[in-house]
């Protein structure tokens, strides 16, 4: 019998595990559930980019960039940044703790002709077992964490010293759950009802000081707003709600 989840964890928090396990068919579906990530994934995929093309001194005008790079994407879902990342170039190791997506992530990179290392588990599993990567991506999944210091000293840990992390995430302000989860789950219904917990989101200088605990140095932090004219997101000076962060942690 397959298991849809992983096992218990301080960082899995199983009813998050569950909503996304009810969704997981819609993974790849534009138009779907999920959809705002999809529509998020070109300026996620840019930052990535141009944070890993400046840290590791790679030569950006190639159609592989991180090419030589080991990668691994913690709460990978349906493998939305994982495919892109290889098509990039990188090695990635996918590691979400829901089966059902795993198993979609699975089928589409086999019918796109993909090589990805799919992983069912939690990142502080993975951290024990040694492994180590240049490239670490906490996307959207700081925020339904059970323990966000333990999932940031399990995503630390599996950053190989040189490498680097990348987080995006939601802060914690009034005008969050105002456009986060009062504006995209009950006005727009970009996002199930429910989707988001206020009190989870993370404010900037609390990801910042988690990382630092940790030995790591921000070298980037930029927020990302929706464009309602163009219909697409771009980077922005203005933190209040989605936001992303680059850190690294320094060579022996």
């Amino acid at each position: 019998m397959q298991r849809t989840g992983a096992a218990a964890s301080a960082t899995i928090d199983p009813a998050e595990i569950r909503r996304f396990a009810a969704l997981a068919e819609d993974w790849w579906s534009p138009e779907g559930k999920f959809r705002p990530l999809h529509a998020l994934n070109p300026v996620r995929l840019a930052f990535i980019r141009e944070q890993a093309v400046r840290r590791f001194g790679l030569d950006a005008a190639l159609r592989a960039p991180l090419q030589g790079l080991e990668a691994v994407d913690i709460g990978c879902g349906g493998g939305l940044l994982s495919e892109p990342l290889r098509r990039m170039g990188a090695r990635v190791v996918g590691l979400d703790a829901d089966g059902e997506g795993l198993s979609v992530a699975r089928h589409h990179a086999e019918a796109g002709g993909l090589e990805i290392d799919y992983r069912l588990g939690s990142a502080e599993e993975l951290a024990a077992s040694g492994a180590r990567f240049d490239l670490v991506l906490a996307m959207e999944i700081l925020e339904h964490v059970a323990d966000r210091d333990a999932f940031l000293d399990a995503s630390a840990a599996l950053t190989r010293p040189g490498g680097l992390l990348i987080a995006a995430t939601l802060n914690r302000t009034a005008k969050a759950f105002a456009l986060a989860i009062v504006g995209a789950e009950y006005l727009l219904r970009w996002l199930p009802a429910g989707t988001h917990d206020w009190r989870k989101f993370v404010r900037p200088s609390e990801l910042a000081s988690g990382l630092r605990r940790n030995g790591l140095a921000v070298e980037a932090l930029t927020g990302v707003a929706y464009d309602p004219i163009s219909g697409s997101w771009r980077l922005t000076v203005d933190l209040d709600v989605n936001y992303m962060l680059a850190a690294s942690k320094p060579a022996p």
